[in-house]
C-alpha cells in the first residue's frame, strides 16, 4: 500500500474511536521518555530511525499487517522517510502523522464541561501540550481563561457556539506556553485581565483582575468568582464559577500541585502555596470540581471525557494537602520539583509583550510537554 499521511485530528479521532491502530514512533528512546503521545498502554511502539536507515528488518518484524500504522517523529520528516522502507518491505497500511509531534502539539480538542439553559463550560484540550483553557459562555457572551497562542482556535469555537468573547482571563502569567490572551483581546476587543503582581515590567495591555470582586456575563445569573491562589506564582488566582466549578490555573491539579520554584524563590513561594491550599482552598466543598490549566497523564480525564476531579478525591490522593505543618508542607512541595521548563524565561518575556519572535521560534520554544506540576505525595 502507498504511504499516507494522517492529521492530528483525524489521530485524536482513531485514538477515541479504538480503531486497530499502532502508534509506531521513530524517535530515540530519549526524546520519546521525555515527550510523546498519551495512550492507552500498549498502543505506542518504538523503533527508532536508525534500524531503517540500516534496512535491519528484524527490527520491525512484528508489526501488525492487520491494523493501521501511524509513524510519528518530531517534524515528520523521518517518519516518512522510515513509512516508505516498511513499504518497500511489507503490506502494512501505513500513515505518516502530518508534522509530527510538532503538529501534534498545536492541536486542540473542545470538550463540553457542562452545559444547560443557563450557561456552558467548554474545556479546550491541547493534547500535544498538556495545556487546557475554557470557555464559560451564556446570554450570547463568552469568557476565555487561559487561552493558547492559536487564537483562532477560540474564534472558531465562539463562532460555532454563537456567542462574543467579552472578557480574557489568566490565572497567572505562564512560563511554559505562549498565551494568546492579548492577541485575541485585540481580535475580539474583549477585555484581558491579568494579576498585577504579574506583569511587572509589562507593556501589554490589561485590567488589573485583583481590583474585581467577580466578573459577570449577562443574560443570567453568573458569576465567575476570583480567588487570590498564590503559590505557582505571586499573584495566580483561580475562578470559582457557580460554586462549583474551581478553574485553578495552575494552583491545583488532579495529580499535583503546581511547582513554585520559578521565580527563584521555591521555598518562599512554597509558603505562600501552603497558605492557599489550608486558607483559600480548604473551605471549599469537596463537590466542587478542580479543573486545572494543565494534565500530565491521559488518565486525568474523568469518565465524560475532560480534565477535571472533585476536589475531595485530590485531597485524599495527596496526602501534601493534608499536611498542616508550614514547614513540612514546603518541604515535600520543593522536594518534589521536577525538570525545569526548557525556555521559560524567554516565554515570561513574550508574555509580558517585551520581547517578540515570530510564528517559527513560538513553536520552537513551546515544543515538549508541560513542566508546571509537582506530583502528588500518595497517601
Amino acid at each position: 500500500m502507498a504511504v499516507q499521511t494522517v492529521n492530528s485530528e483525524e489521530l485524536h479521532h482513531w485514538l477515541e474511536q479504538g480503531e486497530p491502530l499502532v502508534l509506531l514512533d521513530v524517535r530515540s528512546p530519549q526524546e520519546i521518555a521525555e515527550w510523546k503521545i498519551q495512550t492507552e498502554p500498549g498502543l505506542l511502539v518504538n523503533i527508532p530511525y536508525a534500524a531503517f536507515e540500516q534496512g535491519d528488518a528484524s527490527a520491525w518484524q512484528d508489526l501488525p499487517k492487520g491494523k493501521k500504522i501511524a509513524v510519528i517523529c518530531r517534524r515528520g520528516r523521518t517518519a516518512k522517510l522510515a513509512a516508505d522502507v516498511l513499504a518497500e518491505h511489507g503490506d502494512y497500511d501505513l500513515y505518516v502523522l502530518e508534522r509530527g509531534m510538532q503538529g501534534w502539539s498545536q492541536f486542540y480538542h473542545p470538550v463540553t464541561v457542562h452545559a444547560d439553559d443557563s450557561y456552558t463550560l467548554i474545556q479546550m484540550m491541547r493534547l500535544g501540550k498538556g495545556c487546557l483553557s475554557y470557555m464559560i459562555h451564556s446570554g450570547g457572551e463568552a469568557v476565555v481563561v487561559d487561552p493558547g497562542r492559536h487564537v483562532e482556535e477560540y474564534v472558531r469555537l465562539a463562532e460555532r457556539e454563537g456567542v462574543r468573547i467579552k472578557h480574557i482571563l489568566d490565572t497567572h502569567l505562564h512560563a511554559d506556553h505562549i498565551s494568546g490572551a492579548s492577541e485575541l483581546a485585540a481580535q475580539t476587543g474583549a477585555t484581558y485581565y491579568l494579576s498585577a503582581q504579574e506583569m511587572q515590567e509589562g507593556v501589554i495591555r490589561y485590567e488589573d483582575v485583583s481590583r474585581y470582586e467577580r466578573i459577570s456575563l449577562s443574560g443570567v445569573d453568573l458569576q465567575v468568582l476570583l480567588m487570590q491562589t498564590p503559590g505557582h506564582t505571586p499573584g495566580s488566582v483561580s475562578f470559582l464559577v457557580n460554586d462549583r466549578w474551581l478553574l485553578s490555573g495552575d494552583t491545583i491539579f488532579v495529580s499535583g500541585l503546581g511547582r513554585p520554584d520559578l521565580g527563584g524563590k521555591a521555598q518562599e513561594w512554597a509558603l505562600k502555596l501552603y497558605e492557599t491550599v489550608l486558607g483559600q482552598i480548604a473551605p471549599l466543598s469537596d463537590d466542587v470540581v478542580v479543573l486545572p490549566a494543565h494534565f500530565s497523564e491521559i488518565s486525568e480525564r474523568c469518565a465524560d471525557g475532560y480534565v477535571g476531579a472533585a476536589l475531595g478525591r485530590i485531597r485524599a490522593d495527596n496526602a501534601v494537602m493534608r499536611l498542616t505543618d508550614a514547614a513540612a508542607f514546603a518541604a515535600e512541595v520543593t522536594a518534589r520539583i521536577g525538570t525545569t521548563p526548557p525556555n521559560y524565561a524567554e516565554i515570561v518575556q513574550i508574555n509580558r509583550g517585551l520581547v517578540t519572535a515570530d510564528d517559527d521560534k513560538r513553536l520552537e520554544l513551546e515544543v515538549g510537554p508541560n513542566r508546571c506540576a509537582v506530583k502528588h505525595l500518595p497517601q
